[in-house]
């Protein structure tokens, strides 16, 4: 799996580390990343992607994975205003998470 560089003029790069609201793990950042490759869980800190320009800042949880053009797509959903958002996986994404979470959408 490779890193997505997005190509849209509102992309802002930011690099920066954080702390999963979710499972507690420390996370590096490397500019594309926005969602724990632990828990797979996000947060709402983004209007476009990088500006972290929304209010919000509520959890984002896993709604769904699916597979587009080759590559592993995770939907977000805010908790809080139920924003959604599709994000590609990052190569550093565990895949046992993955695994249960493409599971889980086959049993429901």
């Amino acid at each position: 799996m490779h890193t997505f560089q997005p190509r849209t003029k509102k992309f802002q790069r930011n690099i920066e580390d954080f702390i999963c609201r979710n499972c507690n793990a420390l996370v590096i950042g490397d500019g594309y990343r926005n969602h724990c490759p632990h828990c797979l869980i996000s947060v709402h800190v983004d209007v476009n992607p990088g500006d972290r320009a929304a209010a919000c800042k509520g959890i984002m949880d896993v709604v769904d994975i699916t597979l587009k053009h080759g590559e592993l797509v995770i939907t977000h959903k805010c908790k809080k205003c139920g924003h959604v958002k599709p994000n590609k996986a990052h190569r550093e994404d565990r895949i046992e998470t993955i695994t249960h979470h493409m599971k889980l959408k086959a049993l429901a």
